[in-house]
């Protein structure tokens, strides 16, 4: 485990194989809140797991706004609440139907690619019969 108090920027966007401008805009989105020593940005512990969190909602496909609304909640009792895990359940629910929906798209357009492929194959052939009776 991590017994480190304080980050770096740099540290922080090395870890997470991030650029420090996508750092800073989860700063300027208010997502995190890393303290100032004079120009430089110290990041807790706190921040840290935040964008530990940040990152992996994105790969969830919540959008910031979405974690922003999370973070809020959980911002309220140190611990999370029942209101929290009813959100998060709630939103978990959306993203499985909003994949369930997408699974269903591709499979109408691999359907669809598939249709035209074959279409073409068949006219390419018709064609190439043409030509041989014409030659």
């Amino acid at each position: 485990m991590n017994s480190k108090q304080t980050y770096s920027i740099s540290e922080l966007a090395k870890e997470f194989a991030l650029t420090t401008r996508s750092i800073r805009f989860y700063e300027d989105q208010q997502l995190l809140f890393p303290t100032r020593r004079g120009q430089t940005r110290i990041y807790s512990t706190q921040d840290r797991v935040r964008l530990k969190l940040i990152l992996r909602g994105k790969r969830l496909g919540f959008s910031l706004a979405e974690t922003r609304e999370l973070f809020a909640l959980w911002d309220e009792t140190l611990t999370g609440s029942e209101k929290q895990l009813t959100l998060l359940l709630e939103k978990i629910i959306e993203k499985r139907s909003e994949l369930e929906q997408q699974l269903q798209d591709i499979a109408i357009l691999q359907q669809e690619l598939d249709n035209a492929e074959l279409r073409c194959h068949e006219t390419l052939l018709e064609l190439k019969q043409k030509q041989q009776r014409a030659g």
